[in-house]
């Protein structure tokens, strides 16, 4: 009879639950407006839905280089940051594991035993005698204890932690992909610093011919010693240039070993002659940023999980019930325990509200509602960031592309020049400045070209970045999402 009334009581408890309100507003994710199109995007190639022609998974392949297909796979391995949020997102899934547990009862069992000894007087004996007796008696309960969710609060506090639990898995997600970017910046440093030791090599075998034809027409008294002083001059500039780069090469190399998790001396990159391939990317519509861009999703979680918080902080106004019930035995001597006889059980509800608390739970609402509002905010201005983003990678690609064409006419044209100036000085028709200064402005325009090369592949590095790498908030955790997308 007892077990039928905890029964009862039970499913009523769980009706109520399941027929309770939810307290506090239901997330929808606020309108940003969004563009049709890009302004740099005339003259790109957009990608349609059907055959999205954006990169996806391994997007570092389409640099075509060795080196970036050999160590990008490693970043989510053994990177350090990428650790550090892979951690800080299993510890968001446990918070939600923790907030749902606040759903269901809490059970548990309890046991008892005790022997006692306690003294009886004996009339028939003297005053200084005594007969003690000595008794057990033990129990065996179970409990158990619950507070129905009558208005939302723990299902709102789940859904807050589910979003965060989001947040957090976009967030491993974005320090992925900025790690990984981090690394393809690295190698393309690199790349380009070999580029310019081979292009400094190049300069000193030719500033060292140009200084033994110097020093041959001066040992025949046919130039100044001043054009040998300076032919001398500008070999030893070059050299020394030679030989710095060996700095900016040591601590690429290092940087990229720690982003793959490696101690800066485990990782030895021999010098490479070629530079990645710079490839053209299809660009997509700009309202698939809400949906490719980590970060985006990181801000929208938040979002989310605000609103939810209001919930959580508007139930604070209504009254919390506790039920209990306890059932098991009782027996003194503990002979027997578990005979009906013994039998004990309890039931019990308790509610409580708070009928002053001199405007705290407004404050907390309040509070909660400006932390929303704080976090739309922080999700338009991340949403506006990223299309900022996305034209500044466009314009810059689209100028660097007109820019790279006249550079590559400025260095066929200061290549011929260097040439001329050098077949002039041999045929005695002009000084050695002259040549100077042409093989000088050769070697600028070489290096402009260098430089113009580098951040062409630094600005597609970050275009693909800020189209967020293949990323899709698809990716997501689906069964947490149902439950936060109304």
């Amino acid at each position: 009879m007892t077990m039928k009334t905890l029964h009862t009581v039970l499913a009523a408890s769980l009706a109520m639950l399941l027929g309770g309100c939810m307290v506090g507003p239901d997330y929808h994710r606020p309108q940003v407006p969004m563009p049709t199109q890009y302004k740099e995007l005339p003259g790109w190639t957009a990608a349609s839905p059907e055959a999205d022609g954006a990169p996806k998974g391994d997007w570092w392949t389409s640099f075509n280089d060795p080196l970036l297909n050999q160590l990008e796979p490693m970043v989510s391995v053994s990177n350090q940051t990428v650790q550090q949020a892979y951690a800080n997102y299993q510890e968001a899934l446990a918070n939600v594991q923790v907030a749902r547990a606040s759903l269901f009862p809490t059970l548990g069992v309890t046991g008892s035993a005790n022997k006692q000894r306690s003294g009886t007087s004996n009339s028939t004996l003297s005053s200084s005698t005594s007969r003690r007796a000595v008794s057990t008696s033990g129990s065996l309960e179970g409990s158990a204890s619950w507070a129905p969710d009558l208005w939302g609060k723990v299902r709102r506090s789940v859904e807050e932690s589910k979003a965060t639990a989001q947040a957090s898995q976009a967030t491993l997600a974005n320090a992925t992909l900025s790690e990984q970017i981090a690394l393809a910046n690295a190698v393309i440093e690199l790349r380009i610093t070999d580029a310019d030791i081979d292009l400094f090599q190049k300069t000193v075998d030719a500033y060292t011919e140009s200084l033994r034809v110097v020093e041959n027409q001066g040992t025949a008294g046919t130039t100044a010693p001043s054009d040998v002083i300076t032919a001398r001059t500008q070999l030893e500039s070059a050299k020394s240039s030679l030989i710095q780069l060996g700095i900016a090469r040591a601590q690429y190399m290092h940087a990229i070993a720690v982003l793959v998790g490696k101690n800066p001396e485990e990782l030895d990159i021999p010098h490479s002659t070629s530079v990645p391939n710079l490839p053209t990317l299809p660009v997509t519509m700009p309202s698939t940023l809400l949906q490719r861009r980590p970060d985006i999703a990181v801000a929208e979680r938040q979002m989310a999980a605000e609103n939810a918080a209001i919930g959580v902080a508007v139930a604070a106004y209504y009254p919390d019930l506790t039920l209990s019930a306890s059932d098991g035995f009782s027996q003194a001597p503990l002979a027997g325990l578990l005979h009906a006889a013994n039998h004990v059980w309890s039931l019990g509800a308790d509610a409580s509200e708070t009928v002053f608390d001199f405007g705290a739970r407004h404050g907390q609402v309040a509070a909660a509602k400006a932390a929303y509002e704080a976090a739309v905010a922080n999700y338009r201005g991340s949403v506006l960031t990223a299309l900022e983003d996305v034209e500044n990678d466009l314009s810059d690609l689209r100028i660097l592309g007109q820019q790279a064409e006249v550079q590559d006419a400025v260095v066929r044209d200061a290549t011929q020049g260097a040439q001329i100036a050098l077949n002039e000085y041999q045929a005695g028709t002009v000084d050695y400045t002259t040549a100077a200064t042409a093989q000088a402005t050769q070697l600028s325009a070489q290096q402009s070209a260098l430089s113009i090369t580098q951040q062409r592949l630094l600005d597609t590095v970050s275009l693909i970045s800020d189209m967020g790498g293949g990323w899709s908030a698809d990716q997501l955790d689906a069964s947490q999402k149902s439950t936060t997308n109304r």
